[in-house]
């Protein structure tokens, strides 16, 4: 049975979209181990021989590395838009589940660039993938700062532009990389350590 709301202004809980995100964050995690379980190892007889295939696996450690980092940085930035939006509507849910979308790419994303890094597809899949992803967290916060009364009741006007701007950074980044990826790989996503100081940077730019 499918529930409708009442009223057009209506907004609900967000105990159950939580759950959801937490859990599809969880299984895309947990799948990105699958590329190296799936690898196979030469013919090993000996102690020597499985360090030699283990370190040819290196291309592999780094980008399930990197992409678990970037995937919990992103859950941790659900967590804590969250800490904040109490109620949600549709169209929240919506630009919720379009985030997810790309979330649950990511895996798929990763095994392409380990496998494909030669070519320019295989090099721009993943840091693609990742700008949506945080393209779509963005703009489900700028939509709960344009609804605030409902949907942020603990956050000034001012707190809560101030946090979308902060928000506005890991897009910024985002996008040089998926720019830089085509010439340097996987090394552009070294651009997110800056994320700490461009977030600060724009955050105060309002004060």
């Amino acid at each position: 049975m499918i529930r409708t709301r009442r009223h057009p202004a209506a907004t609900q809980s967000t105990s159950r979209l939580e759950a959801f995100t937490d859990g599809v964050f969880a299984i895309a995690a947990t799948l990105l181990v699958l590329d190296l379980t799936t690898h196979t190892l030469g013919a090993v007889t000996t102690d020597a021989e499985l360090w030699a295939e283990l370190g040819g696996m290196w291309q592999l450690f780094v980008n399930f590395g990197l992409s678990f980092v970037l995937l919990c940085l992103l859950w941790m930035t659900h967590v804590q838009q969250f800490e904040h939006i109490a109620r949600v509507d549709a169209t929240l849910v919506w630009f919720n589940n379009a985030r997810l979308l790309f979330i649950v790419l990511v895996p798929f994303a990763t095994s392409l660039t380990t496998d494909f890094s030669g070519f320019l597809a295989g090099r721009l899949f993943m840091p693609i993938t990742f700008f949506f992803a945080i393209l779509f967290g963005w703009l489900q916060w700028m939509w709960a700062v344009r609804h605030r009364d409902t949907m942020l009741p603990d956050l000034s006007e001012t707190d809560a532009r101030a946090y979308g701007r902060g928000a506005l950074s890991a897009l910024v980044i985002a996008g040089g990389v998926v720019v830089l990826a085509p010439w340097i790989g996987s090394i552009a996503f070294t651009l997110f350590l800056f994320d700490g100081l461009l977030t600060k940077a724009l955050r105060g730019r309002g004060d």
